[in-house]
């Protein structure tokens, strides 16, 4: 098999130290990827580059894939965010964002199994906002929602619940109060599911969600929503299986391009101490190895990962183990030989 190349952002913090490990787990797999190593964040900058240098964007748009760790984005660089830049300059317009319950990962619930999609380019996070006063004592923001964007992010998602033997689709909004905007993302789901018969469909109010989330996670499957309700769930249901350090993320475009990245911070409180947990870009990887076509790989990678998680002797500290992420990482390849 040709290899399949990828732009690799280690990103800033404890990122070079859980990308190494994940792209060992992928070599140890038999991943067959060329990897073009990349900066961005406050690493770029202390190489004397924008937080975005052209040379990585320019790496994207070839390898039309990335695997990133988490990034910082400098203060007064320009950028809201290199994370929002990143989607925005390539139209990932799909955020993906898997939680399911992990054997051995603390958590307070059982059997959980959620796929959120979240539309990422538009929103309140379009970036459409002004003082309205020239005391800048008062602020508006405008949340933009379009039939194109709506349409595309939800077929997405029903397409994504047919690919992987998924049930039923959720569509979250709160058109109940904000009747023209998120009244047109459910309208639009509506028109949309009629396309789906053989996937069950609902709608549900946002506050509601988050309290059912809650109460009775098993009763969701896949969520899909819009980029502000999507960004703050997706970190509710990466709590309900242990957090962010065994949360993975994907950015995916119309064109096929996609980056795939750890959700968590740079964590600098413990970065270059060698004990920070490499899971969550792992799973990551993996994601990025079924994306590709290498679901051989993928599945290799996470029946190792998994079998190192349910070990209680294998575990990283933040888990409740003790080992470093160099032994954590060796114990991974271990499983998969």
């Amino acid at each position: 098999m040709e290899k399949k190349r990828v732009t690799l952002i280690p990103g800033d913090g404890i990122g070079e130290e859980i990308s190494r490990a994940a792209v060992q787990i992928v070599e140890a797999a038999g991943g067959q990827f060329e990897w073009l190593p990349a900066v961005a964040g406050t690493t770029a900058v202390k190489h004397g580059k924008d937080p975005l240098p052209a040379e990585t964007l320019d790496s994207i748009t070839d390898t039309g894939l990335a695997l990133k760790g988490p990034l910082e984005t400098p203060i007064g660089s320009g950028f809201r965010s290199c994370n929002v830049a990143l989607r925005k300059h390539f139209d990932l317009f799909a955020n993906v964002r898997p939680a399911k319950t992990i054997d051995g990962v603390p958590s307070r619930y059982e059997n959980v199994d959620i796929l959120m999609v979240r539309e990422n380019t538009e929103g309140l996070y379009a970036g459409i906002e002004h003082y309205i006063d020239t005391r800048r004592s008062a602020a508006e923001s405008i949340c933009v929602i379009t039939r194109y964007s709506s349409e595309r992010v939800i077929r997405f998602a029903f397409e994504q619940a047919r690919k992987t033997g998924r049930k039923k689709v959720t569509l979250v909004h709160k058109a109940n109060i904000l009747k023209m905007s998120n009244g047109l993302f459910l309208e639009s789901g509506k028109k949309i599911a009629a396309d789906y018969n053989d996937i069950e469909f609902d709608d549900l109010i946002v506050d509601a969600t988050a309290m059912r989330l809650v109460t009775n996670p098993e009763r969701f499957d896949v969520i899909v929503t819009m980029n502000l309700f999507g960004d703050i769930l997706s970190d509710l249901t990466a709590g309900l299986v242990g957090g962010l350090g065994v949360a993975p993320g994907a950015n995916i475009g119309a064109d096929g391009s996609a980056i795939f990245e750890a959700v968590h911070g740079t964590a600098p409180d413990i970065a270059g101490k060698g004990i920070a947990n490499p899971t969550a870009i792992t799973l990551a990887a993996a994601m990025m190895a079924e994306h590709v076509g290498q679901t051989d790989v993928a599945s290799k990678m996470r029946k190792a990962l998994f079998a190192t998680l349910a070990n209680s002797d294998t575990r990283t500290g933040d888990l409740g183990g003790s080992l470093n992420t160099t032994q954590f990482t060796e114990s991974v390849i271990g499983n998969i030989k």
